[in-house]
């Protein structure tokens, strides 16, 4: 990994990382937030998955998390949300191809030969990290709209693997709203069955870890009811039985401003999840 910027911040580093990947055929960027506490020992790792448009640069200049990962000794990783690159497939629509990676596996030409920012996520990123920064086993995950579907989705299929998983304005419904159908068809193509694999709603019937999910969702974000859906999410975790903290806040929009206003908390959520000891299984 080769460092291409550097910050001080908060008394430890908010670095950017970029990287020829494997999974994806293409250089990928990374920031990569290491508090003050990495210079004295491993830490563990909280990743971020970013929404729509996103590249590894809005969550670091946005959020604000900086400080509450240098108090809490976390180190933030979030990466770009897509392939990129002139030779990667894209499209004139802000919502599919490049910026708009949606976390899964592509099947279906021509997103297949790089769009695989599912196997990027759970395989080749957290080895990249393993490897090159003083990091612990201990890893959660959250994420935004896109990134939040992404988080929850990855967490659900990869019990034990995450400490803990959180998400502001997720996607959760992304079978039934127009940003997921259109993204899925594309990417894995017109069967439905093929979709139910990346299907919270699904995976929630068959989960073997009962994780607790934290979302926080603006009651005044402008996609709530057409592609975002939290009354779906609340109701198939009451079927499930699976736990979940759904924080509706009056007035808060889609944006960052809402997310700077309570990333505080869910990395609080995180850092403790962290820090507990497992039991031996």
């Amino acid at each position: 990994m080769e460092r291409i910027e550097r910050h001080a911040c908060f008394g430890g580093w908010q670095d950017v990382y970029q990287h020829a990947s494997e999974t994806l055929g293409c250089t990928m960027k990374v920031g990569v937030y290491l508090p003050p506490q990495a210079q004295f020992g491993d830490v563990p790792v909280l990743y971020w998955l970013s929404g729509l448009t996103c590249t590894e640069q809005n969550f670091i200049t946005k959020a604000g998390a900086q400080r509450y990962a240098a108090e809490h000794g976390v180190i933030l990783v979030a990466p770009d949300t897509s392939p990129r690159g002139e030779t990667v497939a894209n499209d004139p629509a802000y919502d599919l191809g490049q910026g708009a990676g949606f976390y899964v596996n592509a099947t279906q030409d021509p997103w297949s030969a790089h769009y695989r920012m599912y196997d990027y996520i759970v395989d080749e990123l957290p080895r990249l990290i393993a490897a090159n920064f003083p990091a612990t086993g201990a890893r959660s995950i959250f994420g935004h709209s896109m990134g939040g579907f992404g988080a929850i989705m990855i967490a659900l299929r990869n019990p034990g693997r995450f400490r803990s998983v959180s998400a502001f304005s997720p996607i959760v419904a992304i079978t039934r709203v127009p940003w997921g159908q259109k993204a899925l068809r594309a990417y894995l193509g017109e069967d439905p069955e093929a979709w139910k694999a990346c299907d919270p709603l699904e995976l929630l019937k068959a989960a073997t870890e009962r994780l607790p999910i934290l979302v926080d969702q603006g009651l005044g974000d402008e996609f709530i009811a057409s592609q975002l859906k939290p009354d779906v999410l609340q109701a198939a975790c009451a079927e499930a039985g699976h736990p979940l903290m759904l924080n509706l806040r009056p007035h808060y929009d889609h944006s960052y401003y809402f997310i700077s206003s309570f990333i505080g908390d869910h990395i609080l959520h995180h850092a403790t999840a962290l820090k507990l000891e497992r039991s031996p299984s």
